[in-house]
């Protein structure tokens, strides 16, 4: 074995089982089987996360993750979510008898597991935690620097922890390298300079190395489980097919715009300037889809405000969820239509696009669309996941300025899964014989010959 083969060895060997074995009475019996598995791997870890698809259940299993935790140690547990989350969770819970406490400050705590937003963190002590779950932890990348760093600082002393997002980017390896850091397994420079390489002087783009590639997975997979269906792992995953997914372009022609006989626009300003100049014909196009199906729950995203105050102008029935609305407000509103009292909600997808289960709605419009593919993904897989019966159809408004939008988006889509099923493959056995290693074994007792018991007991 080389020096460097040795030294990838022993950084494999850093993160160690830190966990216990789980209590199987307190598994839930709603638990799929893959599911059941990955609670006692992640018990077992102490210490790992579970980078799964939407509507794969990561929000039961983090729960029960976090019962186990306080029956284990008789101390408490701290869940972070994104806003409307953390109620959503609340009731979640409740369906599975598993309780927990909505709270908004240290004051609030009750005994067991308890649930909060990000932004109240610096309002409890986290050294009173014995564990701590990042529910949608992909968010730690949409904070600022320092409110990530703390995050992670926060609970570095903290025993048990747990950070459950959807697969992450597999071209994005800060997102794996924050998950690491915040798990202890190792500092994101570290894991860099270990498995990484920049090409030329650009150091925001990173590569692993590639005579590194097995062993960079390896040790993934010895903290993290990742899969988007149950057969990733070999289980059965035919009820986890999603239906059919429908995106449809809708192109709007501005009675004036500096772009009519100059093509497409190239350039991010030159694209966000004809969004401006289209935003009129992108709210009318919009309000008029929408009006013409009346009956129907949909969820429109905007990017402007202006676009959301007027759609919610325009639009029979619509409620508006904006940035600046009380959390209290945001939550109701939010809660309101996933359970189906409020048909029609516009928002933006950095303000309702992580986390929350729309699945009570199968029509949604993008009224124009940033750049940013993984926004556009989150926000579409609020109806679109496991759980939904009926075709999502995503109607996709722009200016005609703008292109070919929608080939853009399946372009991009087909290179994300390109990539996302290449990482899932070099984990899939790696994981699945880690998760299926921690099920407890149980051979029936078959007595075959009498026992003569000693005279002397």
């Amino acid at each position: 074995m080389s020096d460097y083969q040795q030294f990838l060895e022993s950084k494999r060997k850093t993160h160690e089982d830190s966990g216990f074995e789980a209590v199987e009475e307190l598994i839930p019996k709603e638990c799929f089987s893959f599911q059941s598995d990955i609670i006692r791997w992640c018990c077992k870890k102490g210490k790992s996360a579970i980078f799964a698809g939407t509507g794969l259940g990561k929000t039961l299993m983090s729960l029960s993750w976090a019962l186990q935790v306080t029956d284990h140690t008789g101390g408490d547990v701290l869940i972070l979510a994104p806003l409307a989350v953390a109620q959503q969770t609340v009731r979640e819970g409740s369906k599975f008898g598993i309780e927990v406490n909505y709270c908004r400050s240290q004051s609030g705590v009750k005994p067991g597991i308890n649930i909060t937003n990000y932004e109240m963190l610096d309002h409890f002590d986290n050294k009173h935690f014995v564990g701590v779950v990042l529910d949608e932890s992909s968010i730690l990348k949409a904070f600022n620097g320092k409110l990530r760093t703390v995050i992670i600082d926060s609970f570095c002393q903290t025993p048990y922890r747990l950070a459950c997002t959807a697969t992450p980017a597999p071209n994005d390896h800060m997102e794996l390298g924050n998950h690491c850091q915040f798990l202890g397994v190792m500092n994101q420079s570290e894991m860099l300079a270990t498995y990484f390489v920049h090409d030329g002087g650009d150091t925001a783009k990173w590569r692993v190395k590639g005579h590194a590639v097995e062993a960079f997975w390896q040790w993934v997979a010895g903290w993290a489980v990742m899969l988007q269906n149950p057969r990733d792992l070999g289980y059965d995953g035919d009820m986890f097919d999603l239906p059919p997914l429908n995106i449809v372009q809708h192109t709007v022609t501005p009675k004036s715009s500096r772009f009519q006989g100059r093509g497409v626009a190239k350039t991010l300003n030159d694209r966000r300037d004809a969004r401006r100049e289209s935003m009129e014909d992108r709210i009318q196009k919009c309000a008029d889809l929408v009006n013409d199906n009346p009956d129907d729950h949909w969820v429109i995203w905007c990017g402007l405000n202006k676009e959301s105050e007027e759609l919610t102008r325009r639009i029979e029935g619509a409620t508006e969820v904006t940035g600046s609305d009380k959390p209290e407000i945001k939550e109701r509103r939010i809660l309101g239509f996933s359970d189906g009292s409020i048909k029609i909600l516009v928002s933006k997808s950095e303000i309702c696009g992580f986390g929350i289960n729309m699945q009570v709605c199968h029509n949604m419009a993008f009224v124009g669309i940033s750049d940013s593919f993984e926004q556009y993904y989150q926000a579409v897989r609020r109806c679109w996941r496991f759980g939904q019966t009926e075709q999502v159809n995503v109607h996709v408004i722009t200016s005609e300025a703008e292109g070919a939008v929608v080939k853009n988006i399946k372009d991009k889509e087909k290179a994300f899964d390109a990539m996302l099923s290449g990482m899932i493959a070099a984990t899939s056995d790696l994981c699945s014989e880690n998760i299926r290693s921690t099920v407890r074994q149980s051979d029936e007792y078959n007595p075959q010959e009498k026992m003569v018991v000693p005279s002397w007991i």
